[in-house]
């Protein structure tokens, strides 16, 4: 059982909530999607995450983005800030980079707390942290039809979500830390992991690749 709870900020979740939208209308507005599908995806890159976790893994009633009209109107703003400033707003993807790192730390966190809250064992609690600070580009990626990123060689981001689910649960499970400071100090380490990866440019690597014909012929 965790010692204690960790409760993101409404303003932070909302903000994380606009971020992510951005990232999905600048994907819809790419590929001249019209209004529809601008929001649709927006939608879906949000809050994909929190709705496989909860429609899926937790099923505990309704997800808060159907309680909570601000999501949705967080969401809607962001589809027309995306539509509106798309020149603007590229200009800007470090910036937008190194929120996304805050905001992968939080979720991973609040993926973790209310699967371990939900009896879920621990690498159920970890999986579907990692679902919800990463689930939203996956789904997006899936619905415009590609290979989602998340699979592809690329710079460190679901290994940094991995990575502060595991060091959530060490610090409360194993240490037994109260969940608050537990979970400031994961956010802390996925953002600067995350951060350290977008600086210096570490990425993953194949698992296995095809031989060339000239490494074949040698």
């Amino acid at each position: 059982m965790l010692n204690g709870h960790f409760i993101l900020p409404i303003y932070i979740d909302l903000a994380a909530t606009f971020l992510f939208g951005l990232t999905g209308a600048l994907a819809a507005l790419k590929r001249g999607y019209d209004w529809v599908g601008l929001f649709a995806l927006a939608f879906a890159t949000a809050v994909g995450g929190a709705l496989i976790r909860d429609g899926i893994f937790l099923v505990q009633g309704p997800p808060a983005v159907a309680k909570d009209s601000r999501y949705i109107l967080v969401i809607v703003a962001s589809a027309i800030v995306g539509s509106l400033f798309r020149e603007h707003v590229i200009r800007f993807n470090k910036v937008i980079a190194w929120l996304d790192a805050l905001g992968l730390g939080a979720y991973a966190v609040v993926g973790v707390q209310k699967s371990l809250n939900a009896d879920l064992s621990v690498a159920g609690a970890i999986l579907v942290g990692v679902i919800n600070a990463a689930g939203g580009g996956c789904l997006r990626d899936v619905l415009v039809r590609e290979e989602p990123l998340v699979f592809k060689p690329g710079q460190f981001y679901v290994l940094a979500a991995i990575g502060g689910c595991l060091l959530f649960v060490v610090l409360t499970l194993e240490a037994h830390m109260q969940v608050m400071p537990a979970a400031l100090i994961t956010i802390g380490a996925t953002f600067a992991f995350r951060v350290l990866a977008i600086q210096f440019n570490w990425k993953t690597s194949p698992v296995w690749q095809e031989p060339t014909k000239q490494a074949l012929k040698s």
